[in-house]
């Protein structure tokens, strides 16, 4: 069993998208710049948010952060990310989700400009990813992609099981699966009998928000393990999808909580802004 170690490979991404940084700003005085809009007193929100800001500082991007209060009006918001999309030092704009209810988060997202949609939730990026050309992939399930490659694990034609169906994570993720060959399975709350699929799976990718919902009788001997789980249990630890514990033993590779995917989400955000910031000074030479 091989632990994917996500914290390792972010490191290693972050140096080279400094360096890249300090090449763009040489080359075309540029410095790339990422908004956030933080919206309510969201703990882990507000804790992702302040990471977010950190790598962006370690890389040397120009970074700012709108906070909004819980009650904030739909056009308040519009307003923000309108005025985010016509500032020329901005590369990227990032919404941290979730929105509260009074507003429609589909009305805001859709608003980003697509290329500085640096976290590929607008319809336009979704719709160049499901046909496979180049745009703005969501940073969790491009940061998976990216892990699976820095330890050679080739899926093409392996037999991939995404249990969890979200626009953030679950259908990007059976995208780039099927973008490289993979042949791909969705299981979500709905599925008869998960146990059934994942038993099939020569890796299975889980991100749902359930302490324990992969146990070791569902998978079967040297399958690879990838979980983008983040939950806390009653004492604090933060733990994933998966029982690590008992399943591990079982597996060829998995992914560790923390320390698997979640750095990667980070580094990719960074890389994604970079992307954009590097399309912009083409644009504009």
């Amino acid at each position: 069993m091989q632990i994917l170690d996500g914290k390792a490979l972010a490191q290693k991404i972050e140096k080279n998208v400094a360096s890249e940084v300090v090449k763009l700003k040489e080359n075309t005085g540029r410095t790339p710049g990422l908004a956030v809009i933080l919206v309510g007193q969201d703990p882990a929100s507000a804790a992702y948010v302040n990471m977010k800001k950190k790598a962006c500082d370690r890389v040397g991007f120009y970074s700012v952060t709108h906070e909004m209060p819980e009650d904030i009006s739909q056009e308040a918001i519009e307003n923000t990310i309108t005025m985010m999309n016509q500032n020329p030092n901005i590369d990227g704009i990032l919404v941290q989700l979730p929105l509260p209810p009074q507003i429609d988060t589909t009305k805001i997202l859709e608003l980003v400009d697509p290329s500085k949609d640096v976290d590929g939730f607008h319809p336009y990026n979704v719709g160049r990813l499901v046909t496979n050309l180049d745009g703005f992939v969501p940073c969790t399930p491009l940061g998976v992609m990216e892990l699976l490659a820095e330890y050679n694990i080739d899926v093409k034609g392996k037999n991939c099981c995404v249990v969890g169906a979200s626009n953030i994570v679950g259908k990007p993720m059976a995208s780039l699966l099927l973008n490289t060959d993979a042949t791909v399975e969705i299981c979500h709350i709905f599925t008869d009998d998960l146990k059934k699929h994942t038993l099939q799976a020569d890796i299975i990718f889980v991100g749902v928000g359930v302490i324990n919902l992969i146990k070791e009788d569902m998978l079967k001997e040297d399958a690879i393990i990838i979980d983008i789980g983040i939950n806390r249990t009653e004492n604090g630890k933060l733990v994933g999808d998966v029982d690590f514990e008992n399943v591990a033993p079982k597996c060829s590779y998995i992914t560790p909580v923390p320390g698997g995917v979640g750095p990667m989400t980070i580094a990719m955000l960074l890389s994604n802004t970079l992307k954009a910031a590097k399309l912009h000074a083409d644009k504009n030479a």
